[in-house]
């Protein structure tokens, strides 16, 4: 009933707004996401390990702050919507470009052109979104949008389970490329942010990007951290998760496709639940405790021997990593200077996620290394250490719940 209570308070102009950000990022993370389904079959196709093929993941997630820069350059000085159009267009494009690759060095090409698309869509739907939204039901809204991430992990699955077996990844790339409609969408319903064409008369948007870098270096390295924190959370448990189903469980595309989407409902609701409950009790404190209670799921998560225990591991564990994020898009959104609010949030939350763009890497290579090939034991260090950093780093920021976002200047 809240769900609904929320959206009817927006108007039509704020409910388009909102429901073209959310799938922009929904369908960037779909396509992001096709690619940690495929990692086994693109090892087979181009006779590699896992470790080797998940370099492509690396280049991706490594590309994404020079896209936060130059998208939210781009937000800042000729406005949200239509970078938001650019960008979707090019990230369908290069996912495209993915499915036709005719070597790995060329979809390794094709997958660093991905990121660097990927990398701007975030913070620019999101300096949409809650420049046009109202301030009342701010943490709910975050909490949605954020798992506009879920979401697109989900539509993955779905197209993995539903379709891989008859496609195969090159396939799966090639409806990677659907997001492109979107833009349609976007060009007829949805108009700029009222905040943007408030300030932007007054606006030089590179030149006051670096100025106000200076003027709250300590909040944007504090940012940076946390996004590293943040990211090394949810990549750490996502991205290697469907090779470890594969590989160490045996399990078939359709048992791992049917994982998939129980997981990702779970991390749809934490993202809501916590992103509503931060409103209530805190942005920090939503985030602490969420990462907190991801520790205990690690037994079910990454030691369990079927796939309902699995299954069930997975959903908490996404609940709580998601729940996290879930308070995120509001909380960055409201700590940024007004006038970089397109470019700031996005560009340090890029660079944290540069930080942490090796970890899929680095835990296929100590699995392959150390563990004989088992995944476990590197997916249950991983929550243990990076959830204990996310709620550390937290805990010693600041917040600013309830910040008016209703301008630029």
């Amino acid at each position: 009933m809240e769900f609904i209570g929320h959206f009817r308070r927006l108007t039509p102009v704020q409910r388009n707004t909102f429901i073209a950000c959310f799938l922009g990022w929904s369908l960037d993370a779909f396509d992001f996401f096709i690619l940690v389904f495929c990692v086994s079959a693109l090892a087979a196709q181009f006779h590699m390990k896992p470790s080797e093929i998940l370099e492509a993941n690396f280049l991706t997630l490594a590309m994404r702050p020079v896209g936060a820069f130059l998208f939210g350059l781009m937000a800042d000085r000729f406005g949200r919507r239509p970078t938001l159009m650019v960008d979707i267009i090019a990230y369908s494009v290069f996912e495209l470009g993915s499915a036709f690759a005719p070597s790995f060095k060329s979809f390794l090409l094709m997958r660093a052109l991905f990121g660097i698309a990927m990398g701007g869509e975030w913070g620019v739907g999101a300096a949409l979104a809650f420049e046009t939204l109202p301030a009342e039901g701010r943490g709910f809204f975050s909490g949605l949008l954020q798992e506009g991430y879920a979401t697109g992990y989900l539509f993955a699955s779905l197209i993995y389970f539903s379709v891989f077996s008859y496609v195969g990844w090159r396939g799966m790339f090639v409806i990677g490329a659907l997001p492109a409609f979107l833009v349609i969408y976007i060009r007829t319903k949805v108009e700029e942010s009222p905040a943007w064409l408030q300030g932007k008369t007054v606006r030089d948007a590179e030149s006051r990007l670096w100025r106000d870098i200076k003027s709250n270096v300590g909040l944007f390295l504090f940012v940076v951290l946390l996004m590293f924190a943040f990211n090394s959370f949810s990549h750490g448990t996502q991205d290697i998760y469907p090779t470890f189903l594969q590989k160490n469980m045996h399990f078939t595309p359709k048992t791992v496709g049917l994982i998939a989407i129980v997981y990702n409902i779970g991390a749809l609701l934490g993202g809501v639940l916590f992103g509503t409950w931060s409103e209530k009790i805190g942005r920090r404190r939503a985030i602490v405790i969420a990462a907190l209670l991801s520790i205990p799921a690690i037994p079910l998560f990454a030691f369990s021997h079927t796939a309902p225990m699995l299954a069930l591991g997975a959903f908490l564990m996404q609940f709580m990593v998601q729940g996290a994020w879930g308070v995120i898009p509001a909380h960055l959104n409201e700590l940024s200077p007004p006038a970089v609010r397109g470019t700031l949030p996005g560009f340090a939350y890029q660079v944290g996620n540069l930080l942490s763009s090796r970890n899929s890497v680095i835990q296929a290579k100590v699995a392959e290394g150390s563990y004989g090939g088992s995944f476990a034991p590197v997916l249950g260090w991983t929550v243990l250490i990076v959830a204990a950093l996310v709620a550390l780093v937290t805990g010693l920021g600041r917040e600013r719940r309830g910040a008016d976002l209703s301008n630029t200047t």
